[in-house]
């Protein structure tokens, strides 16, 4: 006859599976602030890298056209062709769209500019003139 065995159960107590979790609950409120704080500094890059695109598209349009679009004609002169216009080759944008800011907004257009010959911004993640940090206005005069 043979010697059965019972196979023994391995596993972790209730205590070690506290240890862990309160490590885990250590780490991730040190490095989460970090994380954090580095998402919200992309969101802003990114939107002054899309900026950037589209004042490339508005000078392009500029030397075909001879000027800029106006503010009634906005920024999807860079995509269709107003109606009144020599010289226009478009559309400008490689993607045909215009993108919508990181925080699902749109772009502001404003002909003629404040703060140069045109003025391209974003209102940040308030959606609101002014702001700090993540809240701050991102413009093509930066």
């Amino acid at each position: 006859m043979r010697n059965r065995t019972r196979p023994s159960i391995t596993g972790f107590t209730l205590l070690e599976l506290l240890v862990v979790l309160v490590i885990l609950g250590l780490l991730a409120s040190l490095v989460g602030p970090q994380v954090l704080k580095q998402l919200s500094g992309s969101k802003t890059k990114t939107a002054s890298l899309q900026i950037k695109e589209l004042s490339s598209a508005l000078d392009l349009f500029r030397l075909e056209v001879g000027r800029y679009p106006t503010a009634s004609e906005g920024l999807t002169a860079l995509l269709s062709e107003p109606g009144d216009v020599r010289g226009w080759n478009g559309p400008y944008l490689t993607k045909r769209t215009i993108p919508a800011d990181p925080w699902g907004n749109a772009y502001q257009y404003r002909y003629p500019g404040q703060q140069g010959e045109f003025d391209l911004f974003s209102l940040g993640s308030d959606n609101q003139e002014g702001g700090e940090g993540e809240a701050r206005d991102v413009g093509s005069w930066e």
